[in-house]
């Protein structure tokens, strides 16, 4: 899984030709690892601020908005992929557009919940 992080801060820190640059550049990656089949999914989180925090404590259920972030950064999208080894994970992250803006990172899945396969 390869993981960016961001805030709304950094996505208006863009121009609006630099942002627009910024997605047709994803979109082109997103498509180019579809093709090869390693690119299994690439999904984009709403801004925190839309977000909704789910606690049960003693059987009762409290929803409250947002989620309570001690960082200014917050999960923004994320990429799942299908490859033979690390090594090809982190060649694929390196492409990834919004490294060149922001690191990312790469996760290894440890495994696949029951009735979730591809």
């Amino acid at each position: 899984m390869i993981i960016i992080y961001g805030n709304q801060e950094l996505w208006e820190s863009l121009s609006g030709e630099e942002f627009q640059k910024a997605i047709a550049e994803q979109d082109a990656f997103n498509r180019r690892f579809k093709e090869t089949g390693e690119l299994l999914g690439a999904y984009g989180n709403a801004d925190a601020v839309q977000a909704k925090t789910v606690r049960v404590r003693d059987g009762a259920v409290a929803v409250t908005d947002g989620p309570y972030l001690e960082t200014k950064e917050y999960l923004a999208s994320w990429y799942l992929i299908d490859v033979d080894s690390e090594k090809r994970a982190l060649e694929i992250a390196a492409e990834l557009p919004f490294a060149a803006l922001k690191e990312v990172e790469v996760w290894p899945i440890l495994h696949e919940a029951p009735g979730n396969e591809l």
